[in-house]
């Protein structure tokens, strides 16, 4: 247990560059708090004490204003940065050194009992405002970018943005990289596909103007011949 809070607590110092001392982050990161609650909740949801669990998930969300389900499997290392407004269901599994960003939803899209919400796997990062939704698996040292809408299975080393989101496979960062933060360097596959667009009529007018002029062509006039008329 103590291992486990040493190395929530680094996760943090990390992650964050505005955390400076422990008992900074002890004391004033909510998002902190939220997992150590949720750990308590979780040991009590798998010990059949399920409405227990229930009960300090919502002391929590009241506190923190971070809503996760007591069912949901969070990893070793995970990271919920400001915070407000996150919600993590029941079936949703995290694996380690993942970060999470405020606004961030991992929901379901089932009414069916089961397996509904999403698996992130390790060093996975969500940006703020993003929605992962489904019974999908988002590969290791991804990243989803702010405000995207992630409804489809991502491959590992991708990057996702838009809505739909949209994935873009990228070099393999490895373990030692750790997660990536840098939100600056997401891409712009709608700006890429109307560059692509623009410079593909820019050629095809050029062409145009480089084909000579065609002749207008007289039509032909019929041409009376005694009662018959002939072309």
């Amino acid at each position: 247990m103590l291992r486990q809070v040493v190395r929530d607590v680094r996760a943090v110092l990390d992650r964050d560059p505005a955390a400076r001392s422990w008992l900074e982050v002890l004391s004033c990161y909510p998002g902190l708090h939220a997992v150590w609650i949720h750990r308590v909740a979780h040991w009590l949801w798998r010990r059949r004490l399920k409405l227990l669990g229930r009960v300090l998930s919502q002391v929590a969300r009241s506190v923190t204003g971070i809503e996760i389900h007591p069912g949901a499997q969070l990893g070793p290392g995970f990271f919920i940065d400001h915070g407000m407004g996150v919600v993590i269901g029941e079936t949703a599994e995290v694996g380690a050194e993942v970060t999470l960003y405020h606004g961030v939803t991992l929901g379901g899209t089932s009414l069916q009992k089961g397996k509904r919400h999403p698996t992130l796997e390790d060093r996975v990062v969500v940006g703020a405002g993003a929605k992962v939704l489904g019974a999908i698996t988002i590969g290791h040292d991804s990243r989803i970018g702010a405000n995207a809408v992630v409804v489809k299975p991502v491959p590992p080393d991708s990057v996702v943005v838009g809505v739909p989101g949209e994935i873009v496979s990228r070099k393999p960062r490895g373990p030692e990289s750790g997660p990536d933060l840098d939100h600056g360097q997401l891409p712009d596959v709608l700006g890429d596909s109307i560059v692509a667009l623009m410079a593909r009529v820019d050629d095809l007018e050029r062409r145009l103007a480089t084909q000579p002029k065609a002749t207008p062509h007289a039509p032909d006039r019929g041409v009376w011949s005694g009662d018959d008329f002939s072309i």
